[in-house]
């Protein structure tokens, strides 16, 4: 491998339950170390590759380690569902993370894969962010149970933590239903609606991953590879168990978000119905008036009261009574 291209952020995790070592680099420092060292101890490795930009990188380090050429395209293919495929010394899992966007009313994407080995694991982010501080510090302040079991555990860790941020979307979409409560309450905002739709669409997304993904935790649970331990299985198990409780979630916000769908259609039906309210009554409180002013208006000759010393007069003063009647009737009537 030409070492001039070994750029991508990387870092690498060796640990027992005795000790860790860590490399926080690139892959040019990570690579050797790698390859010296997973296959000759009995310590847990962990890889994680912080970017997959470089493609030339990722298939010369796939060729060192024996990685299917399939393995690789997969890292590169984006992924609607998540997958699960078994190799003869490997598992490659592959998923979408989810998260929310607080500049945007789209939701953060990221896919992520995985190679789980007998006693290694690799990852890799398709950009560089950071989906797994907390298992990073369990592993380096030696909390919980990481350090002493196995690559199989780590990764039940790692998905855990991606299911975490599915549930921070829940928690955020939830979030944004108290205040489109509020704001629809508050103030005639017509960009409400459209944020709804936007948060639905969220939702749809989300259940569209999580779905498969529980289905997919039921196949490693009844996986029979020795590359997870049987007692730790039912770690997947719980995993599966928290797709479920993600899933009734998203039903739950969903119904919701329709509901509020419904009363903001339901609230500018009511506006417009007072609008039309009004202009109704006012018509109907003109027709008369120009009834009037239209047979005084036409040209007759013999108009009788045309010649009236006072008939201006008259005419005004029985349309406003007329008009004050119709108001009085209105008011009586409720419709006012």
């Amino acid at each position: 491998m030409d070492d001039n291209k070994l750029k991508i952020p990387t870092q690498y995790y060796a640990y027992n339950a005795e000790e860790v070592n860590l490399i926080k680099s690139n892959a040019q420092e990570c690579f050797p170390v790698w390859l010296d060292n997973y296959k000759h101890d009995h310590s847990v490795h962990w890889l994680n590759f912080h970017s997959i930009d470089c493609k030339e990188e990722i298939e010369d380090f796939a060729t060192e380690m024996g990685l299917h050429p399939l393995s690789v395209e997969d890292i590169y293919t984006f992924v609607q569902r998540p997958k699960v495929e078994e190799f003869d010394s490997y598992i490659f899992f592959s998923l979408r993370s989810l998260e929310p966007n607080t500049t945007s009313l789209e939701l953060k994407k990221e896919q992520l894969s995985f190679i789980l080995g007998s006693n290694y694991l690799i990852s890799f982010q398709e950009k560089k962010s950071d989906h797994f501080t907390d298992v990073r510090e369990r592993i380096e302040f030696d909390k919980g149970r990481i350090r002493k079991r196995g690559a199989d555990y780590l990764l039940y860790k790692l998905l855990e933590a991606i299911i975490d941020n599915y549930f921070e979307v829940i928690e955020d979409v939830q979030q944004k239903i108290e205040e489109y409560d509020i704001r629809m309450a508050e103030e005639d905002d017509h960009s409400l609606f459209k944020e709804i739709e936007a948060e639905k669409r969220q939702l749809i997304e989300l259940r569209q991953v999580v779905f498969p993904l529980k289905e997919l935790f039921g196949q490693l649970e009844k996986l029979n590879n020795i590359q997870i331990d049987e007692e730790n299985k039912y770690f997947f198990s719980d995993l599966r168990d928290n797709c479920l409780s993600l899933l009734d979630e998203i039903e739950s916000n969903k119904s919701i978000l329709e509901g509020l769908g419904n009363i903001y259609y339901a609230i500018q039906g009511q506006k417009m119905n007072e609008i039309m309210k009004v202009l109704t009554i006012v018509g109907a409180i003109f027709i008369p008036l120009t009834f009037i002013a239209g047979i005084y208006g036409m040209n007759f000759d013999n108009i009788p009261e045309l010649h009236y010393k006072n008939a201006y007069f008259y005419c005004m003063a029985v349309m406003i009574i007329l008009a004050i009647a119709m108001l009085i009737y209105f008011k009586r009537k409720k419709w006012l």
